[in-house]
C-alpha cells in the first residue's frame, strides 16, 4: 500500500496504531506517543486521511449491550434473476453488516447481528427468498475490530514442517 507515492514509514505505522487505539486523541497526545510536534502529526494524519489510507472515525459499540447479542454468518447461492446485491437495497436488511462477493459455489457471504433467535429465523427466511443458503450461528468472537498492523516483512528462508494433509 502506498502513501501518496510512498511506503507507510515506521512512524506512520505508529501514528495508525495509535489512533486504532484511541482516535480521539488529541494532536498533542499522538505527537507525545510517536515523538513529533503537534504541527507534525496534524501534517501526517491529513495526510494518511487525504490519501485514504484513514478512511473515517467512529465509536465501538458493544452489539450485545446495544440489543444484538446473536451473529451469524450466511452463505448465498443466488437464483438467477433474484441476487441479493442486485434486487435489494441496504435498507432492506438492516440486520446484514458485511457483504462479501466469494468465488466457488457460493456467490456471496453475510455477516449478521440480530436481537433474538427469532429474529434470526424470521432473516433466514427473508434471505432464503433470493437462493438457497448455508447459515452458521456464531457461539463466541476471537479478534473482531482487530487493528491493521504493518505487514511483517521476513527474510528467512521458509522451512516445510509435517502439518495438516502431509503425513506423520
Amino acid at each position: 500500500m502506498t502513501f501518496q507515492e510512498r511506503e507507510l514509514d515506521q512512524t506512520d505505522w505508529q501514528i495508525l496504531s495509535e489512533l486504532q487505539a484511541d482516535g480521539r486523541l488529541s494532536y498533542n497526545q499522538l505527537g507525545k506517543r510517536v515523538n513529533l510536534s503537534p504541527p507534525a502529526v496534524a501534517d501526517r494524519v491529513r495526510r494518511l486521511e487525504e490519501s485514504g489510507v484513514i478512511v473515517g472515525y467512529r465509536a465501538q459499540v458493544d452489539p450485545a449491550r446495544a440489543g444484538q447479542p446473536l451473529a451469524a454468518f450466511v452463505q448465498m447461492r443466488c437464483t438467477t434473476g433474484r441476487c441479493l446485491l442486485k434486487t435489494t437495497r441496504a435498507e432492506d436488511f438492516p440486520e446484514v453488516l458485511e457483504i462479501h462477493k466469494l468465488s466457488g459455489n457460493s456467490c456471496t457471504m453475510l455477516r449478521v447481528r440480530v436481537a433474538s433467535m427469532r429474529h434470526l429465523e424470521g432473516l433466514f427466511e427473508r434471505l432464503g427468498e433470493h437462493g438457497e443458503i448455508n447459515t452458521h450461528v456464531v457461539l463466541s468472537t476471537e479478534f473482531e475490530g482487530r487493528p491493521v498492523q504493518q505487514p511483517v516483512t521476513d527474510a528467512r528462508p521458509v522451512t516445510r514442517s509435517k502439518g495438516w494433509g502431509q503425513g506423520g
